[in-house]
């Protein structure tokens, strides 16, 4: 989608028949079309293409002949086994830019299970620092893991294509769900390695280092925040 955006040609392949299951996500739908596809395939092409068949390998093999990157989100190994993995194009298209997005990344033990922002929520710590501290653990209301894990992509994407300007190669770029949503809570494992504490949840996710003073109050027509933080010998609020 954020490649998209910047403008790249995006061909999105689907299953035949139905598509994309999110497709019928929903309602809200617009025009018979469901928003939430809408809102995260803007800008996009769409082709179907069983790729067991010789005729749509045939046509997955010329637009991969003439794409500068391939993404793709099966489980590991899926690829490999139809001869579509990135050892296999590179031996065709040494400058093809190849990224991978799944739960835990290509390699280690949980490899093969499959990844879900919910549950990627709760295993990458993220529902840990999120509600109360004597509570259970509360998951954000947007699918947060899904789309960093696609910002990683896109800007994995990006600098890849900047090396390939300059050696003429391409390169694998593997994306674990779960490698994205740790690399958000950079700040609470700086925590955790420097004191040995476990950081507890609150309402807002975030510990303290400095004074400040917070507060949500109920006005006539909605919410108001307000933060006050005391920088030395200056304040900002």
């Amino acid at each position: 989608m954020m490649l998209a955006d910047m403008g790249a040609r995006v061909i999105k392949v689907e299953q035949p028949g139905r598509g994309d299951d999110t497709r019928a996500w929903g309602p809200p739908f617009q025009n018979g079309e469901s928003a939430y596809f809408l809102s995260i395939n803007r800008n996009k092409e769409s082709v179907t293409l069983n790729l067991k068949h010789p005729e749509g390998r045939r046509v997955l093999d010329a637009l991969i002949e003439r794409a500068d990157v391939l993404v793709e989100n099966f489980r590991p190994g899926t690829l490999e086994r139809m001869g579509l993995g990135y050892a296999d194009l590179a031996q065709q298209r040494p400058d093809l830019v190849y990224c991978s997005i799944s739960g835990f990344g290509q390699t280690g033990p949980r490899r093969r299970e499959p990844g879900y922002d919910a549950v990627m929520q709760g295993e990458g710590g993220l529902m840990s620092i999120t509600g109360a501290p004597d509570g259970p653990g509360y998951r954000l209301g947007i699918a947060i893991v899904d789309i960093v894990s696609g910002m990683f992509s896109a800007y994995g994407i990006a600098v890849a294509l900047l090396a390939r300007e300059r050696t003429g190669r391409g390169q694998y770029i593997d994306v674990g769900m779960l490698d994205s949503v740790a690399a958000l809570l950079t700040y609470q494992a700086g925590i955790h390695f420097t004191t040995g504490e476990r950081p507890a949840g609150s309402a807002t996710g975030i510990r303290r280092l400095h004074r400040t003073k917070r507060s949500m109050r109920r006005t006539a027509s909605w919410w108001w925040r307000s933060a006050t933080i005391n920088c030395g010998a200056r304040s900002a609020a």
